[in-house]
């Protein structure tokens, strides 16, 4: 009867709901799964270097046998890879909600501010973005990491075209540079520091530096 031939279908429609679900059970664990070897990552990068860390150690750190972490990364680079792509994704993000065009219509002050602290902030949360891309020789980690930084002094550049839109080009250029190679010297020691008072001033060091570099360049055109 129709009545009959409908019940018999319904344990068949169950069935195929929870062999559906697995799958996906089994995804969610994965993923779970990777995020914790890559946090364990993260911390041997930082602690030992790229260089020294090993499969063995990113495992005993993550709290799984070295078996579970080759289910999903073959080797030490390819761990290396997934990392610093989501790092630099973030690290993207990052810059352009620090050069938001509303920033470089703040005075100096309020404007480095508002630039250098989500800067400083992602890499301080991200320690493990600074081993990776410097020195680490991953292929292609290089490349894209000088792509950031290509993208990142020209962001500087056009903010500098906007303090000060009467400076030449090839001053905007110098400028630029400098402020970059400032930043990053000053990023090493706040890096180096632990959190805290000691870190917040080095912090307060670096905007002095820039507000006192930049300020005569920065025209009376220039306002809030």
């Amino acid at each position: 009867m129709p009545g009959t031939a409908k019940d018999k279908s319904a344990p068949t429609a169950a069935k195929s709901d929870t062999e559906a679900a697995a799958p996906r059970r089994r995804q969610a664990r994965g993923e779970r799964r990777i995020s914790q070897l890559l946090a364990a990552a993260a911390g041997v990068f930082c602690r030992t270097g790229y260089a020294a860390a090993s499969t063995n150690a990113i495992a005993r750190e993550a709290g799984v046998s070295p078996g579970t972490l080759y289910q999903f990364f073959p080797n030490k680079e390819a761990i290396a890879i997934e990392l610093g792509g989501q790092l630099l994704h973030r690290a993207q993000e990052t810059h352009g909600q620090a050069f938001l065009p509303e920033n470089l219509r703040r005075p100096l002050p309020e404007l480095l501010d508002a630039v250098l602290d989500p800067l400083i902030a992602f890499n301080c949360e991200n320690p493990a973005f600074w081993a990776l891309m410097h020195g680490s020789g991953v292929p292609g980690m290089t490349q894209e990491h000088e792509e950031l930084h290509s993208a990142m002094r020209a962001r500087v550049r056009h903010a500098l075209s906007t303090l000060s839109p009467e400076a030449a080009p090839a001053d905007l250029t110098r400028v630029s540079n400098m402020i970059l190679g400032i930043f990053k010297a000053s990023l090493d020691l706040i890096l180096a520091t632990p959190e805290g008072a000691e870190r917040d001033a080095y912090v307060a060091e670096l905007k002095t530096v820039l507000l006192r570099y930049l300020e005569p360049m920065v025209t009376t055109t220039h306002s809030p």
